[in-house]
């Protein structure tokens, strides 16, 4: 069956663009998930040129009643297009094209592979602005973030991946075309299809084209870096910022673990005696930007923030960020492995979160640095293991679950910005209740009835 299957995409698609030798298929047979053992490889790899090419890899899934996964940069970490039983590998990487960019309705269209840092970028020639930005935008890409409903540190203000699309051109798991919205900012019209792909993790159909919605470039924007003394204090100053009814756009975290490890990785002159640093970007129309830094200076002043550095030019303003940034790349110096986690929790419960897992660490003797988009109450802790070491890669487990139980406890979620996949499959029981899952799982079968599109993710 699979000498066939090769046969017959080769017929369909460019033979040049179907990768089928072992060294092939082990290249992409993995994610940024860092998973401890490949154990499945794909059948095949079929690099996408269009929309047809995409029906007629569908058509034969379906002929031969085998999955279909899509790839973009392959940078997320929960095994979303991970291989577990099988199937082709769809790959973006070829379907990279703006559109078009409309200034008049502040929307751009483009295919799943465009980079989303390279569409940020674009875009802003026009005076306009696409705010989601996950640390990894200089190669993940649209249909990635679709797939995954991507936020990033601007979403305190700005909102995520979700808040952005208005329209899809999706393939279904028959191959046939549907469309999700429309090229309207608003639109009440029948079920809102828009939300129930995005995030899917390519369970549901597959994203060839999306419509985008832009909004004005922001004048100017400046970051400020607070240290603290203790995490209850940083974690005091982000509602006492909010409180104050200045809205920025972000509100990040690092940890004392975190900035040490960052500074010995990528030197920002960052504070690495301090538990906890803020960073704070604020922006908007030039003439505001003196008044908005004043009355956060003065609040994290007041909320005994130990030091505080602030960028005056871009380049200043880059560093920070790149540190900010650096996060999970500095962890990966300290062992072989390093796992990385997005649960979120009402902020409220914040402190007891962050504190929470760092005894869960303490307990199970694990390093973690964390880092997050505190203003959303959003915690990535990033655990630099060894999956080589058995006892290690066991207490790290524990951990985990652990982890996901202390999340519960306190009204959180286990994602929010990287999706389930496989990673946290078996724990997704623990904030969705019985009903919700049955559901999701009918709504899997309307659209999947055959269970080829990226099966057995999520739940």
């Amino acid at each position: 069956m699979k000498n066939k299957l090769i046969s017959d995409l080769k017929r369909n698609i460019p033979s040049s663009n179907v990768l089928d030798t072992l060294e092939e298929r082990y290249a992409y047979a993995q994610d940024a998930s860092n998973i401890r053992k490949i154990k499945n490889l794909p059948d095949a790899v079929v690099f996408v040129e269009n929309t047809e090419q995409v029906q007629k890899v569908v058509k034969l899934a379906l002929k031969y009643k085998i999955p279909v996964i899509c790839r973009g940069a392959g940078t997320n970490v929960v095994g979303a297009c991970v291989v577990e039983h099988g199937g082709i590998i769809l790959n973006f990487s070829k379907m990279n094209k703006i559109i078009s960019i409309n200034k008049d309705n502040m929307t751009a269209v483009v295919e799943p592979g465009v980079i989303l840092g390279d569409l940020q970028h674009e875009v802003e020639k026009f005076g306009l602005f696409y705010p989601p930005d996950p640390s990894n935008l200089a190669v993940s890409t649209i249909g990635g973030s679709i797939a995954q409903s991507s936020g990033g540190a601007k979403s305190f203000k700005y909102g995520t991946t979700k808040d952005y699309v208005i329209d899809l051109k999706v393939v279904t798991a028959d191959g046939e075309i549907l469309r999700t919205g429309s090229n309207t900012i608003k639109n009440a019209t029948g079920y809102n299809l828009n939300t129930l792909f995005v995030g899917s993790e390519g369970t549901l159909g597959i994203v060839v084209e999306a419509t985008l919605k832009l909004i004005p470039k922001p004048q100017s924007k400046k970051v400020l870096m607070a240290y603290f003394d203790t995490v209850k204090e940083a974690v005091q100053a982000v509602n006492a910022v909010i409180e104050q009814r200045i809205y920025p756009a972000t509100i990040d975290f690092m940890d004392k673990n975190a900035i040490q490890t960052v500074e010995k990785f990528y030197p920002a002159n960052l504070l690495t005696d301090k538990d906890a640093a803020l960073i704070i970007e604020i922006d908007g129309f030039e003439c505001s930007m003196k008044y908005q830094e004043d009355i956060i200076v003065n609040i994290l002043k007041t909320c005994n923030a130990s030091a505080i550095q602030a960028s005056h030019n871009e380049d200043e303003y880059n560093k920070i960020w790149t540190a900010r940034r650096s996060s999970m790349g500095a962890c990966a110096k300290l062992k072989p492995n390093v796992t990385t986690d997005d649960v979120i929790v009402p902020r409220e419960n914040l402190e007891a979160l962050v504190l929470g897992i760092r005894d869960i660490c303490k307990k199970y003797n694990l390093d973690v640095c964390m880092v997050g988009h505190v203003g959303d109450g959003s915690v990535h802790p990033q655990i630099p293991i060894d999956y080589n070491d058995e006892d290690e890669y066991k207490r790290y487990k524990l951990a985990k679950s652990e982890i996901y139980d202390l999340t519960a406890k306190l009204g959180g979620i286990l994602s929010g910005e990287h999706g389930i996949g496989l990673e946290k499959r078996p724990h997704i029981d623990k904030v969705v209740n019985s009903t919700a899952l049955d559901y999701m799982r009918k709504i899997k079968k309307t659209f999947d009835p055959y269970n080829i599109l990226n099966p057995y993710k999520i739940f």
